[in-house]
């Protein structure tokens, strides 16, 4: 009899049936889900708002003092005539910069590179544009003061802060028009504090604060302010390879500006007193030996503004051409009172110091250059227009 081995089944292994349909179930939802059958049809229906809750107490402050700051901040845009190198007209150039409200009178402090050799100035204040006038400016410490023309009883002149106490880590706050896009507010930090840096027209600006709030061109002029809303300096300078904001901004202290800011209305208010200005290149005049007097150099003035003191004492401008040439000869000032004054910078420095009212002795050189004498004369710190 035959023996046989036992029959054994030849059906696969149930593990790899699982394997083999786990393939198969992931292949069949790959192609689902990238053919978008699983993706859920879009609803035309709103979508609910998720309520946003209280603003952080950080958030508010930046709010409130926006609100209340912005409209004290002027967008300032001038248009300067251009001349070829030949001298003629060759268009205008125009220009965009910020400023602030500095007291109840209309007078908005700027840079001065922001309003340098401008024909027309014009400032939007508080909703309001204005055209506006250079009262004065300080060049080497690149400040200037306008004035606005017009109703100006709504503009509230920004809160005065002081530099003093500032600290590396305070807030600090920008507000201006970057690039003509105005009211715009950066935040940040004061990174520094006493830097100096020289400007283009070879001064050097000293004791600046130092900012990484953005800062870039069109913020000129404009205030830097507290996390309280103080003013503590104007926005000046930025350094950056590229020309926009690479974080190193540079303000003047406002301790400085409140210093010279009313130096420079009083110094008008006084040129409008004795109504004398020189606005040429040409401040003084040198003698020499042949010419008879006992000077060596006397200020020149171009301008006698009429009903001031000068024009009431009967000073004499000087003509002056545009390469110093003189056209026509004037006065020369050698002396105020007992003060010897050599320039014109000089000269106006002394008037400066005397009070509205005052009668003054100047001393002057006139008939040059053909009979030169030395006279005396009375000089009254009468008003302009009075």
């Amino acid at each position: 009899m035959t023996a046989y081995p036992p029959y054994r089944s030849s059906r696969p292994s149930p593990f790899l049936n699982v394997i083999a349909g786990a393939a198969f179930v992931l292949a069949l939802f790959l192609l689902a889900e990238r053919s978008g059958w699983l993706t859920p049809a879009p609803s035309a229906e709103p979508r609910a708002i998720t309520p946003r809750g209280e603003l952080a107490p950080i958030e508010k402050g930046f709010v409130e003092l926006f609100k209340h700051a912005a409209p004290s901040v002027a967008h300032i845009t001038t248009r300067a005539l251009v001349r070829d190198r030949f001298g003629y007209s060759a268009g205008t150039q125009q220009g965009t910069g910020s400023g602030f409200v500095w007291d109840h009178a209309g007078i908005v402090v700027t840079n001065y590179h922001v309003v340098k050799g401008a024909q027309r100035i014009e400032a939007t204040v508080g909703g309001q544009r204005f055209s506006a006038d250079l009262v004065n400016a300080q060049p080497d410490q690149d400040i200037a003061v306008i004035r606005l023309n017009g109703d100006v009883k709504s503009l509230e002149p920004l809160a005065l802060g002081t530099s003093a106490d500032l600290q590396v880590g305070q807030t600090a706050i920008a507000i201006g028009n970057p690039y003509g896009f105005d009211q715009t507010m950066t935040t940040g930090i004061i990174s520094a504090l006493n830097r100096n840096l020289s400007t283009n027209e070879g001064a050097t600006l000293g004791g600046l604060i130092q900012v990484d709030a953005a800062i870039n061109p069109g913020n000129s002029g404009g205030p830097l302010l507290d996390s309280a809303g103080r003013l503590i300096g104007i926005t000046t300078a930025i350094y950056s390879p590229s020309g926009a904001s690479a974080g190193i901004g540079f303000a003047v202290p406002v301790d400085t500006v409140a210093d010279l800011v009313p130096r420079l209305l009083g110094a008008r208010i006084a040129g409008l007193e004795h109504g004398l200005r020189n606005d040429t290149q040409y401040r003084y005049f040198d003698f020499d030996r042949g010419d008879g007097v006992p000077f060596q150099r006397g200020a020149v003035f171009t301008t006698v503004e009429p009903k001031s003191g000068g024009a009431l004492a009967g000073l004499k401008p000087f003509g002056i051409g545009k390469t110093g040439e003189i056209l026509r000869w004037g006065d020369i000032i050698v002396g105020v009172d007992d003060l010897r004054v050599r320039t014109f910078d000089e000269c106006a420095e002394a008037l400066r110091r005397r009070r509205t009212g005052a009668q003054i002795a100047l001393t002057v050189v006139r008939g040059m250059p053909d009979a030169p004498k030395v006279e005396k004369l009375n000089l009254p710190l009468a008003r302009s227009g009075n």
